[in-house]
Formats: structure tokens, C-alpha cells, sequence
């Protein structure tokens, strides 16, 4: 069962103003890149779970961070169909995020008041997640959207709250431009958490990052 209710997951969204993706079937690597990232000040972690028996890893990985990250909101990305979130829900999972727009998803996390973002691509998409109950829409993929599609929908909709996934860095120059045209929250995986940074382990640097790039992100933001 979740640990937080959707609005205290979107607020921390919000709060935030980032999203570390990560997967790898190794658990005890999955801890330390957890620990890594909640020492750096994240306080969100999707779990992309593409990988098989990718359930299991985050079972262990979310009763870490529920028995020693206090704070930690786990959620898991990557799920295509309604009986994989329901799975995933069951083993915990605050928030959902999904790569396109599923009615079957939205149906079966709104039963049990779990937030969940989908990938959408057009203002139609977006209007039709929102009518779901959708809190933060997923753009995916970012890059091919861009800034500028984010500053366009929330012209006529500034509800509308918008994390990009897929085209932002840690440079202080893209996340710049994503916050500037209006986006709530946005979500990084490989440009934060490298394969180089896996393979060697460095999780120092990990920490590292995560906590520049959040400080980027509360300075575009004063």
C-alpha cells in the first residue's frame, strides 16, 4: 500500500523540482544508488522497471528506503497496463508513470488514490489525462517536444502541470529553459545517473549531481 496519498506526491513533485529514473536488476547496487541520491537531496526515485522479475528488485528496494530514507517517496515508470500497476501497488508503489495514456492505468490507481503519469505528446492527450484525474502530466519524449511545446499548452492551460522526460540534463542551461517555460518537475535518468557512474560505482559523484542539479533548479526558480 502507498505510503502517500497522490496530492503529497505531486506537492513533493513540485517541491522537488526533479525526478531521478533509475534501473538495474543488481539489488544491493539498486541501495546504494537510492542512498546516493536521497544523500544528495532527492526525495523521489522512479524505478523504470524494464528489466525481468524487475518486481522483486523494487520490493526490496522500496522496504529500504521505507526502513531507512525517511522521506523517500518510491514510485515506478515503465508500466504499460493495468495488471502491472496493480502489482506494483501492491508492493508500495507511490506514483505510477506510464509512456503513453492508458484509461486501464488511470482507472485502476484512482481506485486507490495513487498518483499516476502519463506520457502524452499532443494538448489532446493532455486534455483527456486531465479529465482522468491526471496531476502532473508526463511529456514523452521530451526532446522531441521541447521547451517550447511546454510553453505553447500552458498559454491556454495554466493548470496544466507538465514533467518532461527525455531531453533534460543537468545543465543549468536545459533545465533553465524547461523551467522557464513553466514545467512543475522534470525527469532524469541516464544524463544523471550514467552507465559510466554504474560501472565504476562512483556514487560519491552520484550525490554529487543530484544535489547540483537541485540547487540549479531552486536557483532558476528564485
Amino acid at each position: 500500500m502507498a505510503q502517500y496519498s497522490r496530492l503529497e506526491v505531486a506537492s513533493a513533485m513540485h517541491e522537488n523540482g526533479m525526478v531521478p529514473l533509475f534501473y538495474h536488476p543488481d539489488i544491493a547496487l539498486g541501495k546504494k544508488v537510492l542512498k546516493a541520491c536521497y544523500d544528495g537531496g532527492a526525495r523521489l526515485m522512479e524505478f523504470t522497471a524494464r528489466g525481468d522479475f524487475a518486481f522483486e528488485v523494487f520490493l526490496e528496494l522500496n522496504k529500504y528506503a521505507i526502513k531507512t530514507l525517511p522521506g523517500m517517496i518510491m514510485g515506478v515508470g515503465s508500466i504499460t497496463d493495468a495488471a502491472a500497476a496493480s502489482l506494483f501497488m501492491q508492493m508500495g508503489a507511490n506514483f505510477i508513470v506510464t509512456p503513453s495514456l492508458r484509461e486501464d492505468i488511470a482507472m485502476v490507481c484512482n481506485r486507490r488514490k495513487v498518483l499516476w503519469s502519463p506520457g502524452c505528446g499532443s494538448l489532446t492527450e493532455i486534455n483527456k489525462a486531465e479529465e482522468l484525474g491526471c496531476e502532473i502530466v508526463k511529456l514523452f519524449p521530451g526532446a522531441t517536444y521541447g521547451p517550447a511545446f511546454v510553453k505553447a499548452i500552458k498559454g491556454p492551460q495554466p493548470w496544466t502541470s507538465v514533467m518532461p522526460t527525455g531531453g533534460v540534463s543537468t545543465d543549468e542551461a536545459n533545465l533553465k529553459e524547461w523551467f522557464d517555460a513553466g514545467v512543475t518537475c522534470v525527469g532524469m535518468g541516464s544524463k544523471l545517473i550514467g552507465k559510466e557512474i554504474l560501472d565504476t560505482q562512483d556514487f560519491e559523484s552520484l550525490e554529487e549531481n543530484v544535489r547540483n542539479t537541485l540547487q540549479a533548479i531552486r536557483r532558476l526558480r528564485s
